[in-house]
């Protein structure tokens, strides 16, 4: 009888035997590894600043410095604000305070208007326009270099109003001829609708007087209590400031004119 085993073939120790369920047990586990093991090159995250700390990296000296550098341009920046406010009043928009009852009910004492300075450099003088010009008398008063900063800042925010400036209304064009009888204003012998006169407006008889070339008659809406054109003339196109355009202060009395 033929022993079967002696057909089976002997295994070669030269050779080494392969085991699969290891490899791949070895290829998970260094997968594994990879994914989960945290760069040691990479740094942790930083944890978050609470307002009032220093940032990291950065020393108490430092953070303290640029608080100092602040307070220190303060004053500049101010300054700046300041010298930008007051040449927009004078070339620009200038904030006027009424400091009379002259052009009530229109305006009252210590309201704030805007005058538009540049209205006139784009277009014409109307009749019924609320202007500001420089006082026709020529009145100056002397000032010191200090009192000439502070007046500009005031009168730029419209904390005051400039002695040398008035506020009225235009009446009379060049070449009209303006007359008053019976507390009525005629121009060119018609009677002008005036709805935003005083309640009690009584106007003493005046004129006729014609209008030169290049000036204007202007009155104040309080005739009773007012000194214009009736008084020192007509004024000259080349004294008006600009045209006010808007009630601005107080809130509640905020109105276009």
């Amino acid at each position: 009888m033929t022993d079967p085993h002696l057909h089976e073939p002997v295994p070669d120790a030269s050779v080494p035997r392969l085991d699969l369920g290891a490899a791949l047990d070895d290829e998970v586990g260094e997968a594994s590894s990879t994914d989960e093991e945290p760069d040691a090159a990479s740094p942790p995250d930083e944890a978050p600043v609470a307002p009032g700390d220093t940032p990291a990296g950065e020393e108490p000296e430092e953070a303290e410095g640029r608080h100092r550098s602040f307070w220190r341009e303060l004053p500049f920046l101010i300054l700046i604000a300041l010298v930008i406010a007051v040449i927009i009043k004078t070339f620009v928009i200038q904030a006027f305070w009424i400091p009379s009852s002259s052009m009530e009910n229109t305006l009252e004492i210590n309201d704030r208007v805007l005058v538009n300075k540049l209205a006139y450099d784009f277009g014409d003088i109307a009749r019924g326009d609320v202007i500001v010009f420089d006082d026709p008398r020529g009145v100056q008063e002397r000032e010191s270099v200090v009192e000439s900063i502070v007046r500009n800042l005031a009168e730029s925010v419209g904390l005051s109003t400039p002695k040398s400036e008035f506020i009225k209304r235009v009446i009379g064009l060049p070449g009209d001829t303006i007359e008053i009888r019976d507390s009525t204003v005629h121009v060119n012998g018609q009677p002008l609708s005036e709805d935003y006169l005083h309640p009690r407006t009584n106007m003493p008889d005046f004129g006729p007087e014609t209008v030169p070339a290049g000036q204007y008659f202007v009155m104040g809406d309080n005739r009773n209590s007012s000194q214009d054109s009736r008084f020192f003339g007509p004024i000259d196109g080349d004294a008006i400031v600009g045209k006010a355009f808007v009630v601005l202060w107080p809130p509640s009395r905020w109105t276009g004119l």
